[in-house]
């Protein structure tokens, strides 16, 4: 029997109506003969009423008991879905992160799987039940619940069907698969038959809001096959595939872009060893992601020094570096959270040249002032005034040749 792995997210099961059809969806699947694992996401806006309540009765939640809380989403719809799936006449059982044994680290509200033991899971199987796990928790070494982050229930299912080894992984969203950018920017944007692992990574991380880059991460790790549908229409949806060879005629697969960027400067510091180290060690310790970062060439034993972060992170990281800046005696630190970072993605950048001087003058034409560069064998980013962000996507996908009509399934 063929073993299918599915992951709703909260807009698939927004409400009653909804989790129904995702039991109808299942149970044509189980009917045909599949095996099932569903994972399931809170519904639509739930974490966030959580969320709410549990700032209402504390400014600052403990973050061991803001995990017990919001992990209640996952679980309500967990199990009425089960119920639904009994209606249809299908043997059905729920299970939490804790009950399959999704085993994580300790770090609540970001922990990170390290084993999940699938032995319960497999036995049910076996009797012919359809699983349904509640997505985006686990539990660490000492029993406390734990959650993934945002998104986490991508990173769930993907994890579930590697322990499993399932034929597919099947992300149910609100979307019917991945496109060369952002429709609502881009009205002409195509939906993509087919992208290598590789350049969904790098599109997942660098903005684009269809899978949780973790989740691309397992996939790669563990060769899970991986495919985008959309709960509301039929349709083939967008193939995750480790096949670059028939990826190569293909130049650019997307432009993607992150809203929620922040810029911050240190000015005239000390240019000798141990100096970056000191500045990233301070923001690494306050658990803040850093991603480009530019150093200037030194000059009478001065450099300046940039970086991005998230833009949530901004004052967090302003303060932390302006400490850090007088205890090196640097110079002024600057910042900046009204950037935005657009980013052009394609395998066919390892054998195709003149990739980045069509980028950067699609920007030029629009007098679209780029402040910083970042490249990799696959991708170019760059950083630009946040009013021209959505100008900024636009030129770079006609640059390219992307518009066209959807690809055919």
């Amino acid at each position: 029997m063929t073993l299918i792995v599915q992951k709703y997210g909260g807009t698939s099961v927004a409400n009653i109506e909804r989790i129904n059809a995702v039991a109808d969806r299942v149970s044509r699947m189980r009917s045909a003969g599949n095996d099932m694992v569903v994972v399931v996401s809170a519904m639509s806006g739930e974490t966030d009423r959580l969320l709410r309540l549990a700032t209402e009765v504390h400014p600052n939640p403990p973050p061991r008991e803001l995990d017990v809380l919001i992990a209640t989403g996952e679980q309500e719809t967990a199990a009425l879905l089960s119920m639904a799936l009994q209606q249809r006449g299908h043997d059905a059982r729920s299970y939490m992160g804790h009950q399959v044994h999704i085993l994580t680290d300790n770090v609540h509200g970001k922990a990170r799987i390290r084993m999940i033991d699938d032995a319960r899971v497999r036995k049910d199987l076996g009797r012919g039940r359809v699983v349904v796990v509640a997505g985006f928790q686990g539990v660490d070494e000492e029993g406390n619940i734990t959650t993934l982050g945002r998104g986490g229930s991508d990173t769930t299912a993907v994890a579930m069907a590697a322990a499993l080894k399932a034929d597919e992984c099947q992300i149910y969203t609100d979307v019917d698969g991945v496109y060369t950018a952002d429709p609502r920017i881009v009205p002409d944007a195509r939906r993509l038959d087919r992208i290598t692992v590789e350049e969904m990574l790098e599109l997942a991380s660098l903005g684009a809001k269809v899978l949780q880059t973790r989740s691309v991460q397992f996939a790669g790790r563990y060769k899970v096959p991986l495919r985008v549908l959309s709960s509301f229409d039929e349709g083939p949806g967008t193939l995750i595939t480790f096949e670059e060879h028939a990826m190569e005629d293909i130049l650019i697969s997307g432009i993607a872009y992150a809203r929620d960027e922040a810029k911050l400067t240190v000015t005239d510091v000390p240019d000798r060893p141990g100096v970056a180290w000191t500045l990233f060690a301070e923001i690494g310790a306050a658990n803040i992601d850093v991603d480009m970062i530019v150093q200037n060439v030194g000059a009478d034993g001065l450099t300046d020094m940039t970086f991005t972060v998230h833009r949530a992170d901004y004052d967090k990281a302003l303060k932390i570096l302006k400490k850090v800046a007088q205890a090196l005696s640097a110079g002024d630190v600057i910042g900046d959270d009204k950037i935005v970072k657009i980013s052009v993605v394609g395998v066919g950048m390892r054998s195709h040249a003149g990739i980045a001087a069509t980028a950067f003058r699609a920007l030029s034409d629009e007098g679209i002032n780029i402040q910083m560069i970042s490249t990799s064998e696959i991708k170019i980013s760059v950083v630009v005034e946040e009013k021209y962000l959505e100008l900024g996507v636009r030129a770079l996908h006609s640059a390219f040749g992307l518009a066209g009509p959807p690809a055919a399934g």
